[in-house]
């Protein structure tokens, strides 16, 4: 048997340390630890940031804007991008508001305030998938158009007015069974069951196809269309129950589009390790993602820093994240060239 010298040895040992090294740090761990430590860093300076009640409200703030982020997930991983969210978010809690109002005046049933949002949600995404996977539109176009129709249409609507005198049963994101808000049950069910869908069902390992190698995908069977399409619609239902979160969480709504909104959702999909050039990232970081962007402007008015670096540094974490994917995907190449 030939032996195997020592230098390669250890070469081939440094090589495996760094294998495992790099395996642990995934992009879930690393926001994981950056959780832990602003969170510590922050109550050296202020002890109240840990406060129970504080973390309740940080992580039912981030919770419907988490949930949307699983859709944008997806659809990111797929090769595509939505950023009309933010105006259906808009129109859908003001379609969700109304007819609360309408079922609390006994005009039809109150399940119907919370159906019809999902329903609508389901087929805008479909629309757009639509024009995409069949028309060839490219998908910021599509989604940048319908962005412009929902906001012009929600203002034409509504006029920008208030929706008060919310009846009590419509009010969900209010409710803390055992002490947690039920947004937050919602975010952490809908997180693992994306998480093990996408992993483990033929149509989540089909999307990671269709945004990894278009053509590779189509060559091994997969159908591009059918893809796009249950992307965008399961991005829409994502969308339609961030909505009723958005909807149900004050006592009052304002007929409006949110603003920047879609680049938050955005920002917390990019920044949980979603490549912004398809194929690549997890539903997990993503909701990672969502708390972190939460926790970092908390953290400032915690620490007595000024509202104005906050998006100075959602931007810079964008900036950052996308430089790192670049390297990252820039070394894989390298890897399997050698």
């Amino acid at each position: 048997m030939t032996a195997i010298p020592q230098k390669t040895s250890q070469a081939l040992a440094n090589r495996s340390i760094g294998s495992r090294l790099s395996g642990l740090l995934t992009q879930e761990s690393v926001l994981a630890l950056a959780l832990v430590i602003i969170s510590f860093a922050v109550t050296i300076v202020n002890p109240n940031f840990l406060a129970a009640r504080n973390i309740s409200d940080i992580l039912s703030n981030s919770s419907y804007i988490a949930i949307a982020a699983i859709g944008m997930s997806l659809v990111i991983i797929s090769g595509n991008i939505d950023i009309s969210i933010g105006s259906l978010i808009g129109l859908l809690a003001t379609i969700a508001g109304r007819l609360a109002i309408g079922a609390e005046a006994g005009g039809y049933p109150e399940i119907f305030a919370f159906i019809i949002p999902i329903v609508v949600g389901v087929a805008s995404g479909a629309l757009i998938g639509f024009f995409v996977a069949y028309l060839h539109v490219p998908a910021i176009v599509v989604s940048l158009g319908m962005l412009s129709v929902l906001k012009g249409g929600l203002i034409l609507w509504t006029g920008g007015e208030w929706i008060y005198n919310l009846p009590e049963w419509f009010k969900f994101a209010q409710q803390r069974p055992l002490g947690i808000p039920a947004p937050v049950y919602l975010m952490i069910s809908l997180t693992i069951i994306g998480a093990i869908w996408m992993k483990y069902s033929a149509t989540g390992r089909a999307i990671y196809a269709v945004g990894g190698n278009r053509e590779a995908a189509r060559l091994s069977g997969i159908s591009e269309k059918r893809i796009i399409m249950t992307v965008f619609m399961i991005n829409g239902f994502m969308v339609s129950i961030a909505a009723l979160l958005f909807a149900t969480q004050f006592n009052a709504i304002q007929s409006t589009v949110p603003s920047g909104l879609e680049l938050l959702v955005i920002t917390s999909a990019v920044v949980g390790g979603v490549s912004i050039l398809g194929g690549t990232g997890t539903v997990i970081g993503s909701t990672l993602g969502a708390v972190l962007v939460h926790v970092i402007p908390a953290a400032m008015i915690f620490a007595s820093i000024s509202d104005y670096w906050r998006q100075a540094v959602q931007g810079l974490l964008i900036l950052f994240t996308v430089l790192v994917d670049l390297y990252r995907r820039n070394q894989q190449s390298y890897a399997r060239r050698k």
